[in-house]
């Protein structure tokens, strides 16, 4: 009987090991599947992201600053402000946008009643090259495709030599469908061409809503 007893609980220990080391195959091969699951979701994740950095819309244009430390960040949303103008100039068609800021000044009679714009004023002017309208009944240009963004803000303590105005322009091009920073921001005309308006706050473009 005790050989009986002795046999069954040798068997049973017996058992036991082969239940842990099935246990322990099953936990290690759970493990390397979650590895692999993961490894693979890594790499995907990867692959998805390089192509997309590679894409010519994944670029984050708000990144960009300008050789004079102007971000364009700083008119993030501008796609959707008020237009204040619109120009032509040679093959270039223009239009005048500003943030919710500088048209509340405007309307409030900025810069015709002498005061200046108040700080943290913005606007951008939109420049597209332009073409003949094929489609349209009667002589017109339209816009051909975007080519940069003429940026100004107020801001007095960053910018107190250029009337409080500071200036940069991102170039874009269609091919690529990137912005880039102007490497001539800091000579091209900004306050210089401004100087000229300086009464009027350095703003050429009136803003009048009929």
């Amino acid at each position: 009987m005790s050989e009986f007893v002795g046999k069954s609980a040798k068997q049973e220990r017996e058992e036991q090991k082969f239940e842990t080391r099935a246990e322990m195959k099953r936990l290690t091969g759970l493990t390397i599947f979650v590895v692999v699951v993961t490894v693979l979701a890594v790499l995907v994740a990867v692959a998805v992201h390089a192509q997309d950095k590679d894409s010519p819309n994944a670029q984050d244009k708000y990144t960009l600053k300008s050789p004079s430390g102007i971000a364009f960040s700083d008119f993030r949303g501008y796609e959707d402000w008020a237009a204040v103008s619109s120009a032509r100039q040679d093959e270039i068609l223009k239009v005048i946008v500003a943030n919710p800021k500088m048209i509340a000044a405007y309307k409030a009679g900025v810069p015709g009643n002498g005061q200046p714009f108040p700080e943290g004023s913005r606007i951008v002017k939109l420049q597209w090259k332009q073409k003949k309208s094929t489609e349209a009944q009667f002589a017109v240009d339209v816009p051909d495709f975007f080519t940069q963004a003429f940026v100004m803000e107020k801001d007095s303590k960053r910018f107190p030599k250029t009337g409080g105005w500071g200036y940069a322009v991102f170039n874009y091009d269609a091919v690529s469908g990137k912005f880039t920073p102007d490497a001539k921001s800091l000579s091209d005309c900004g306050n210089a061409c401004h100087t000229a308006v300086k009464a009027k706050d350095y703003i050429f473009h009136p803003y009048e809503m009929r």
